[in-house]
């Protein structure tokens, strides 16, 4: 499928280009323009706080009406108008609302997006990597360029690039074609079932521990450095290696999965994630060591957000795909990612260093619940009654 392969991989790259410019960024932009530390928390948790409702609300739509591409081309549209509300104040207050606003329509469209890809993969589910790989292509050029460009102009120009990109975003998705798979509606029992497998629960809760880790790191991390006088070029160089690992992950996961499986890569991934922090905490001065941090993304986030999609596929039917990839978002990035940023706003001013020693833990105890309760799921959806 070589035009679907480009159709898809253009959605993912403009999406994580825009991460790639919010991301590293978006706090530095938010220091600029006055904003303390524990407002810069609320602002960046207000977007990840949309998580939470937007993609199950989303993806239920999604999944009873069978207008998922719809869905997602009306929510990128309305994503990109509601940012633009950005240039006309900078009150906190005023902010907060352009960000909850923006980022509703903005976080519900990626979950609805993964179910389009998996349609279009088919049985060729293992190869969704390569066309994910894209996302990452996006966020180094993102990471790399914006780096650059704002060594040399001030980063309050970072809106201009993000409404850009937003464009972008919908622009993509209207070239996309829906996928092949048909909608069948699942009874909420069906829902519920699934819910209560202990390897779903379990997954669910690790993903929110794994993400609250991930709070300091994309909060402050590019704050984290300036302030140990790292140049923003080289931060966004460091952001950008961490992605090129994950990218590398990504072009040989069809091969990985297989051979060691979701719950032994997952459990790898967590237990090198509560390294990760621990790193950056205590070695960010080393130049070596923080380039071995950021290496590890490969693990903390590129290998546990692909067995993430790919124990989603396999615990959770066809008629309820939308509503699973929108729970796994709206728990992990959603809940997990406002609860990190929230709380490492509040204890960055005390002391940064115990934010990555609080993330190391929550990893840890991630680590010990997968390995407590997770098992290796089927390698095929586990069918439920249809209503």
């Amino acid at each position: 499928m070589p035009l679907d392969y480009w159709r898809l991989s253009g959605f993912y790259f403009f999406y994580f280009a825009l991460l790639g410019a919010y991301i590293p960024y978006w706090g530095l932009y938010l220091s600029a323009s006055g904003f303390s530390a524990l407002e810069i928390g609320y602002l960046t948790g207000m977007v990840m706080a949309t998580k939470v409702v937007a993609p199950s609300l989303w993806g239920w739509l999604g999944d009873r009406s069978g207008r998922r591409l719809r869905i997602i081309r009306l929510g990128s549209l309305l994503a990109f108008l509601c940012f633009c509300g950005i240039f006309v104040s900078l009150d906190f207050a005023w902010l907060m609302l352009v960000v909850a606003a923006f980022s509703f329509f903005w976080n519900a469209v990626l979950p609805q997006f993964e179910v389009i890809t998996l349609d279009h993969l088919a049985s060729e589910y293992n190869r969704y990597s390569q066309v994910r790989v894209w996302g990452s292509v996006g966020f180094i050029g993102a990471v790399v360029g914006l780096g650059w460009l704002f060594d040399l102009i001030p980063v309050t120009g970072l809106p201009l690039v993000m409404g850009a990109l937003l464009a972008g975003i919908w622009l993509c998705s209207l070239w996309v074609r829906d996928g092949k798979r048909a909608v069948r509606h699942s009874s909420a029992a069906g829902l519920g079932e699934v819910l209560r497998r202990n390897t779903v629960w379990a997954f669910l809760v690790a993903c929110f521990l794994l993400q609250i880790a991930h709070g300091p790191y994309y909060t402050f991390f590019s704050l984290y450095l300036e302030g140990l006088q790292y140049n923003r070029t080289l931060i966004g160089q460091l952001w950008a290696l961490g992605v090129v690992a994950e990218v590398l992950l990504f072009l040989g996961m069809h091969r990985i999965l297989p051979r060691f499986g979701v719950r032994r890569i997952m459990l790898w991934s967590l237990g090198l994630a509560a390294l990760r922090w621990l790193m950056i905490g205590f070695g960010a001065t080393s130049l070596p060591v923080l380039l071995l941090a950021q290496c590890l993304h490969a693990a903390s986030f590129g290998a546990f957000h692909a067995v993430s999609i790919e124990l989603i596929r396999r615990s959770f039917p066809v008629g309820l795909a939308g509503q699973g990839q929108a729970i796994y978002s709206g728990i992990s990035f959603g809940a997990g990612g406002a609860a990190g940023a929230v709380i490492s706003g509040y204890l960055w001013d005390y002391d940064p260093q115990l934010t990555f020693v609080i993330a190391s833990v929550a990893s840890g105890l991630a680590c010990l619940l997968a390995w407590r309760f997770i098992q290796e799921p089927d390698p095929e959806p586990v069918p439920v009654e249809q209503a």
